[in-house]
Formats: structure tokens, sequence, C-alpha cells
């Protein structure tokens, strides 16, 4: 984690692209990745220079990482650096 208070958009889109190609396939994350069919792709094709972001595609995301963020059991965003940390704080969170 960061010591912001939040994770910025920028990294939200890295981690999102991040767990759409490392977890699409995944039973576990099967109905979190159908929801946002739309947010994911856009956050791995920004986080890549794919597409350039807009405000349309920005609130997409931004639903997408705040259901990701409660999926995994936080109350708020505590400022993430990579994916790994996060799954990792919410396996602490038990």
């Amino acid at each position: 984690m960061t010591d912001s208070t939040s994770t910025p958009f920028s990294k939200q889109c890295e981690i999102l692209g991040d767990l759409w190609i490392a977890y699409k396939d995944d039973e576990d994350f099967e109905d979190f990745i159908e929801y946002n069919d739309l947010g994911l792709p856009l956050a791995y094709a920004i986080a890549n220079d794919i597409v350039k972001s807009t405000p349309l595609a920005e609130s997409f995301i931004t639903e997408t990482w705040d259901i990701f963020v409660a999926g995994l059991g936080f109350e708020e965003d505590l400022g993430f650096d990579s994916l790994d940390a996060m799954l990792e704080a919410s396996e602490e969170l038990g």
C-alpha cells in the first residue's frame, strides 16, 4: 500500500487491468468480471496507452474500482500499489 489515502486513477487502471488479464477465467471472479465487462477492459486499455481516457470511461472504471475495493472487504480505498498487495491485504482481513 502507499502512503496516500486513495489509489490514483492511473494505478487503479493498472490494477484493474492486471486483474482482468490474470483472473478473467477464474471462477472466483466470474460474476465480478461479467458485471464489469466494460470497466475492466477499459482500465487495461488506458493503463497500456491503447486508448485515451474520457470522462465516461473514468466513470465506468471508478464504478468497477469501488465494487472491487468493497468486494475485497475494504471499507475505503486505502491506497494500493498493486493487485497482489490488495489481494494480500484482503486475505489478512479474513
